[in-house]
């Protein structure tokens, strides 16, 4: 897997911290080329540099919710590598936190759903059209969902919206590329520990009204799954799995 005419390609967006950072490390450190897509660029050479000189990363400047970005990522990745072997759909953003559904802006409700939705598809339809138009065709995308696609948290409605249309998202893509061995799954994660989930240690929300600390887990964890699920063979695909920390109340929330 260390050669390069052996190694597969991969596109992890928002890879520049948290779960993307950390799958695309670990892709990397598999043997897989990997593209990394975000919207500031330092933090992509952050992660190149964390990868090691010899790591075969591609930082590419891209905001998912551009139509024009998008493709320039996707055309930068078949120029260099030829092929696409997994796209990584994981750039999001929770939105404003706390603020109840007749107080939320139309502006935040948009960039959430320009971010989380909107982008995930462009992603997913350039990644698509790659895939079935290369030889051998076929690939994998894994999109990037969350508890949350299943059950929300208080005041949370954009973000619950767009995760939930993730998973209709991963459904229909599963069964459109099934002509094409592309093979379209969805990891739903509860409370890997990164920027986005440090407010969990100092307490969040519950269903009931009260506060409560949440436990986290590593994302590591979460980056050892999703390249489980990108080394199966397209034979075989996880369609949806869940990993969280073990004790966060997610099964008995509400």
């Amino acid at each position: 897997m260390n050669a390069s005419a052996a190694r597969k390609t991969a596109v992890v967006t928002g890879a520049g911290s948290g779960i993307g950072r950390s799958v695309a490390l670990t892709l990397a450190a598999a043997g897989w080329s990997v593209a990394l897509a975000g919207r500031r660029p330092e933090p992509l050479e952050e992660t190149a540099a964390l990868a090691g000189p010899d790591a075969d990363v591609l930082p590419v400047r891209t905001d998912v919710t551009s139509p024009d970005e998008v493709a320039a990522l996707f055309a930068a990745v078949r120029d260099r590598y030829g092929r696409l072997d997994l796209l990584f759909n994981n750039a999001g953003t929770f939105g404003p936190g706390g603020v109840a559904v007749e107080d939320l802006a139309y502006e935040a409700w948009r960039h959430v759903v320009d971010t989380n939705l909107n982008g995930a598809f462009l992603c997913a339809q350039a990644a698509f059209r790659q895939m079935k138009e290369q030889d051998p065709q076929g690939g994998r995308i894994i999109n990037n969902g969350s508890i949350s696609a299943h059950v929300p948290r208080p005041n949370s409605v954009a973000y619950t919206a767009t995760k939930h249309a993730m998973t209709g998202l991963t459904k229909a893509l599963s069964l459109d590329g099934r002509p094409y061995r592309i093979a379209v799954g969805q990891i739903d994660i509860g409370n890997a520990a990164t920027e986005m989930t440090a407010r969990m240690t100092t307490g969040v929300p519950q269903a009931n009204g009260e506060l409560a600390v949440e436990p986290v887990m590593d994302a590591a964890d979460v980056a050892r799954t999703v390249l489980h699920m990108a080394e199966l063979p397209l034979e075989a695909n996880v369609q949806f799995a869940t990993v969280m920390a073990t004790a966060m109340p997610y099964i008995g929330r509400g």
